[in-house]
């Protein structure tokens, strides 16, 4: 009996230690996991805040905005901006999960937003729980990133007078009737002759009446369309002329249909095409169509559907008007209708938010104008001297016609615009430094077409020499202490076998013929010792390569007003117009109708569809020389000039070319005119291969190495040491 007790003891006390050892054992492992979770979460946090201070800075060097590690009730939420396609609908649901919000400031285009809470206590709630923060919008999803702010930026409620001549009324049909117009079109055929349909390359259109010829960008009110107005816009044509909003009975009526995401370039309506008033209709869903003066000024108006938008005067004549393509538009917040955004410029108040493009149709009726106007804005009017587009050159037939055309369109363009194009050309281009970096101390470099120099001192280990063309930009290399001359590229006055390497970045593609590209080629070559090597850049075709759009393409910002440094960049203004031509196109570069033997007029930040073509360079106010007063007016004269707005765009189409107009010979006539030249440069794109294929025609050399570089083709040249 004692030993089976004994062993009943043992086993109490056996089984005893096993569950204190494994609580021990479980204690342990909790305590591994949470040291592991606590590490794991302390990362967590420091990325977090590596994250926020980052967008801090952020904000302080690009907007201005200086945050605080103090507490207070105002926040600055970063990412969590209508610019990022955040809505205020979207953004303030998450905010208000916290507290109470005071105000909810959306600046518009901008990637941020400024929240004030009614306490400061919630502030810091938002502050822990929402930075790092996953909002979900629609397709994409943001993180949000908040900082403390000492105050928020004041509400602005600048009210800007709309155009004058510009009248917006509101729920001028109902929606039966609005029904009932749309019903009355029918889309369903692709071609038809009697409504002059057509499907152009950003909306559908119908005419009635008279068709719009896009090709010459006025009607031919001799052949009226075997069908007029439709019968069911009667009514609503009775009830505009008993509101006294036009005088004259349309004759012509022009339906557009617009999906998500398509625009109209800016434009006006061609002077002698149509008598003063313009009635526009809009059914279907709400937009936002800008109106730009030739000065500059810009005003957002906000189109309710079923609102009908009346134009005349100096808001028909003088402004242009057009809708950028987006699929979203900045429009006052459904609580803010009330603050009037039809009168006021509405991108300055603080009720903003998002709202996404439905198919909108307008419904444009115009009176058939069958004289000469007499308006009084003769700059823009056909009628009264403006100047249709002149006919663009020809491809060169010979040596002459190709030094001619690259006099014209590449020589003295440069000359004109060199200080706007030197002040877009500060950066180096990453590939090309790295070529320039691995020569030896004490060599010799030659820079064939050397622009503003920017790549004379990029090694200062080599001894650089720079040569141009242009005289201007060869000034600009002097004035920053670089050695450079002017030269022509075809025959550099350097000894033969005298450099170590050789660059020609941005150049070949201004020679306009096989053989001067050739020769090009070859001059680079004879500079270099055997055993050198040259460096070419191009301009390519395909700005899309294995899947990746260049900078070119991509870089495409309609609200910036400041050229950026990329491949070949242009100047980023919109083109205002006398119409609409870009409908008259059937590819993105076809700005004219031209013969097959013409060049045609490529639309900035578009793919090519033309090897040969002229590229539009915006000639900013202010940037020409000084003293220039007779070669650039010279080269504007022969290059003529657009009217053109200070802003996009991007959209900012450049697809919308129409008028030019002949430049007078004094800049302050130019400025009071409210003109702006517009340049065209010739341009030779190069197809992949083609490249090498020029190079390997030259003996004595080799390929080393080709590439694509953000939207140029690019070879590496090496001259055989046995050259002679």
């Amino acid at each position: 009996m004692k030993k089976k007790m004994k062993k009943n003891t043992v086993g109490t006390i056996s089984v005893s230690r096993f569950y204190r050892t494994n609580l021990k054992r479980r204690t342990m492992d909790i305590n591994v996991e949470n040291n592991f979770k606590a590490r794991h979460r302390g990362k967590v946090d420091k990325k977090l805040l590596r994250k926020q201070i980052k967008s801090s800075h952020t904000l302080l060097k690009h907007e201005g905005i200086n945050t605080t590690s103090e507490p207070t009730k105002n926040l600055v939420v970063a990412n969590g901006g209508l610019g990022n396609g955040v809505s205020r609908e979207e953004l303030s649901a998450v905010l208000k999960e916290i507290g109470e919000v005071e105000t909810l400031l959306m600046p518009p285009h901008k990637p941020y937003a400024f929240v004030t809470y009614g306490s400061e206590e919630n502030a810091r709630k938002a502050h822990i729980r929402l930075n790092g923060h996953t909002l979900q919008c629609r397709e994409n999803s943001v993180t949000l990133y908040l900082s403390f702010v000492n105050s928020v930026p004041c509400e602005q409620q600048a009210c800007v007078t709309l155009p004058t001549g510009l009248v917006l009324v509101e729920d001028f049909v109902s929606p039966e009737e609005e029904a009932l117009l749309l019903a009355a079109i029918d889309w369903s055929s692709t071609s038809d002759d009697v409504t002059a349909q057509k499907a152009l390359k950003h909306r559908r259109v119908k005419h009635f009446g008279f068709e719009f010829r896009y090709d010459n960008n006025n009607v031919d009110k001799d052949k009226p369309l075997p069908v007029g107005i439709p019968e069911e816009c009667q009514p609503v044509l009775q009830r505009i002329m008993e509101s006294g909003h036009t005088k004259f009975m349309p004759d012509q009526l022009t339906v557009n249909q617009y999906e998500s995401g398509q625009g109209i370039p800016p434009h006006v309506d061609t002077h002698s095409a149509f008598e003063d008033t313009i009635l526009s209709l809009s059914l279907g869903t709400k937009t936002v169509m800008e109106f730009r003066h030739p000065d500059g000024r810009v005003v957002s108006v906000f189109l309710p559907a079923r609102s009908l938008l009346v134009m005349q005067g100096e808001s028909r004549y003088l402004w242009t008007h057009g809708i950028t393509p987006r699929k979203f538009d900045t429009v006052p917040a459904s609580d803010s209708l009330s603050s009037g955004p039809t009168t006021c410029d509405f991108g300055a108040l603080n009720q903003l938010t998002l709202s996404k493009r439905g198919t909108r149709t307008s419904f444009t009726f115009r009176k058939i104008r069958h004289g000469p106007c007499c308006c009084a804005f003769p700059s823009t009017c056909d009628s009264q001297g403006a100047l249709s587009p002149p006919s663009p050159p020809s491809l060169p037939r010979g040596r002459g016609d190709a030094a001619r055309l690259e006099d014209e369109y590449v020589h003295r363009v440069y000359d004109a615009i060199a200080p706007h194009f030197s002040s877009t050309r500060h950066s180096p281009w990453p590939r090309v430094c790295h070529f320039l970096a691995s020569l030896t101390p004490g060599n010799v470099l030659a820079d064939v077409g050397c622009g503003n120099g920017k790549y004379l001192g990029v090694n200062p280990e080599v001894i650089s020499l720079g040569c141009d063309r242009s005289s201007a930009l060869i000034q600009i290399c002097a004035e920053r202490g670089f050695q450079a001359f002017v030269s022509d590229a075809l025959c550099v006055p350097l000894q033969t076998a005298s450099c170590d390497a050789c660059i020609s970045i941005a150049v070949i593609h201004h020679f306009s013929t096989p053989e001067r590209r050739l020769a090009a080629v070859k001059e680079l070559v004879r500079l270099l010792k055997p055993g050198g090597h040259a460096l070419i850049y191009v301009w390519a075709f395909e700005q899309e390569y294995k899947r990746q759009k260049s900078k070119y393409l991509k870089d495409h910002n309609p609200k910036s007003n400041t050229a950026k440094d990329d491949p070949e960049p242009d100047g980023k203004s919109a083109i205002c117009t006398e119409s609409n031509p870009e409908d008259n196109k059937k590819s993105p570069s076809d700005d004219y109708k031209v013969a097959d033997d013409k060049l045609s007029v490529h639309v900035n930040r578009t793919a090519f569809n033309s090897r040969d073509l002229l590229v539009p360079w915006h000639l900013k106010d202010g940037k020409r020389r000084e003293g220039d007063s007779g070669k650039a007016r010279t080269d504007m004269d022969k290059t003529k000039c657009k009217k053109v707005s200070k802003d996009s765009r991007p959209n900012k189409s450049e697809s919308s070319i129409r008028s030019h107009c002949n430049v007078d010979s004094h800049h302050e006539s130019e400025k009071q005119c409210g003109l702006v030249p517009v340049f065209h440069r010739y341009y030779h794109v190069f197809q992949q291969g083609e490249l090498e294929q020029l190079c390997m025609q030259v003996k004595g050399v080799k390929v080393q190495s080709s590439y694509h570089d953000q939207g140029n083709w690019c070879v590496i040249l090496e001259k055989d040491c046995n050259w002679s």
